[in-house]
């Protein structure tokens, strides 16, 4: 049988549809090659909003009716969440929460011979879950999911609830699986998870052992973190992270508001000063490091002093790409019970203000690497005249010339800055 796997939302979710291919795959299903009409249809969901469910479901309904014949499944964050609602959806005839998505090809199985629909929704246990063998990436960075679940209920957020608590793969399975990519010809691999910070609180280990083990393998060049929590990056952690040669110099140090009021609302774990002070001392380990963020305005209660404060704050950091979006109001959480929720039409003007700030930083930070060299990794040729790539401190790089292929580390100065991206000239 021939099977489509469509994902949603974030790279944890990428990797788990990964695993969920090579569990097909392993049962002796196809993945759909374009042009093939899917027998099975498994929509991996994400519900960080209630647009992203919306937009789930729309992509259930167009799917049901471009292949009735199909056997469609709904599984990840969202019936995980949300089992009730998820159970109501009439295009889905499998639903199945994020703790038995390894149950997948048993229920299409199961399906197929009874013909009748199935909801498997189970508590996550305390143990990470092994998705058995490693999937093959087709990406040029391959992605090691290390870390599962959250446990500090941001006001805000439903992913404790999607996702459970920390939950931390082996240093073992992360040194076969580095091992895994490098002999499948990747040079960088990235380690994620849902909160990558709390990595190994849970088994007696650290970020620092995760990350020292990944670039322990000889195959692998380089190693990038995604997206970090601040609150556990002290000075001793970032010193240790610092001697980890192959680390990229790159950190995703999510802010969500640089006002210490609002902070407080959402439950973050930091204020504006503490953030600073992190942000100062990955600068003193790893100079020239890449500071990226993520900023939300309009969250509820946030007054005009407020917003004005966490944008003078986003201004004075000195980004180097901040992801700018408006909140939305998440049912389940405490935010959406919260008072003075911000209108949409004021939403709209301060994420339109934000977004000038943050670009107004990405291209002061690619300014200031103009003259300096950086080790670059091939992406792709997209055109004969030039291929593209990210520097370590993830600047994307357009190099015209030259013969590099994908995969391929080669050393660039930076000559040029344009809108989307740097000009670089092999050495």
């Amino acid at each position: 049988m021939k099977f489509l796997v469509i994902t949603q939302g974030c790279k944890v979710n990428h990797c788990d549809s990964d695993n969920i291919s090579q569990n097909m795959i392993k049962s002796g299903h196809s993945p759909v090659l374009e042009g093939e009409e899917p027998d099975i249809i498994i929509m991996n969901s994400c519900t960080v909003t209630q647009t992203s469910d919306k937009k789930g479901a729309r992509i259930l309904s167009k799917m049901r009716k471009e292949f009735p014949s199909a056997v469609i499944v709904l599984t990840g964050c969202y019936p995980q969440a949300f089992p009730d609602e998820a159970g109501k959806n009439k295009d889905a005839d499998i639903i199945v929460g994020n703790a038995a998505k390894d149950d997948i090809p048993r229920l299409v199985e199961e399906f197929m011979k009874k013909g009748e629909t199935a909801c498997e929704i189970k508590e996550h246990g305390r143990l990470f879950e092994e998705s058995g063998e490693f999937a093959h990436s087709d990406n040029t960075r391959a992605y090691i999911k290390i870390e599962d679940g959250c446990n500090r209920f941001c006001s805000y957020c439903i992913i404790p609830y999607a996702r459970g608590r920390v939950r931390s793969k082996s240093l073992e399975r992360i040194a076969a699986e580095a091992k895994f990519h490098g002999e499948d010809g990747h040079k960088e691999i990235v380690l994620t998870g849902i909160n990558l910070s709390c990595y190994g609180s849970d088994i007696g280990l650290t970020l620092y052992d995760a990350v020292k083990t990944a670039a322990d393998e000889p195959l692998i060049e380089r190693v990038r973190l995604s997206s970090l929590e601040p609150e556990l990056l002290d000075k001793e952690m970032i010193k240790k992270l610092s001697t980890v040669e192959k680390l990229c110099p790159h950190f995703h140090l999510s802010l969500q508001s640089g006002c210490s009021q609002t902070l407080k609302r959402m439950n973050r774990h930091y204020d504006a000063g503490e953030y600073r002070g992190i942000v100062n001392d990955l600068r003193e380990a790893f100079p020239d490091c890449g500071i990226t963020t993520d900023v939300m305005v309009g969250f509820a209660g946030e007054t005009e002093e407020e917003f004005e404060s966490s944008l003078e704050f986003v201004k004075s950091i000195g980004f180097a790409k901040v992801h700018v979006f408006t909140y939305s109001v998440r049912p389940g959480t405490a935010a959406a019970k919260m008072e003075n929720q911000v209108s949409d039409e004021i939403k709209e003007k301060r994420y339109k203000i934000m977004s000038e700030a943050a670009e107004n930083s990405r291209q002061n930070f690619w300014k200031n690497s103009v003259g300096s060299v950086h080790k670059v990794l091939i992406e792709r040729r997209t055109s004969p005249d030039f291929i593209n790539g990210y520097t370590e401190n993830y600047i994307p790089v357009r190099i015209y010339g030259g013969t590099a292929k994908r995969h391929d580390i080669i050393a660039v100065k930076i000559t040029d800055v344009k809108k989307e991206y740097c000009i670089g000239q092999t050495l």
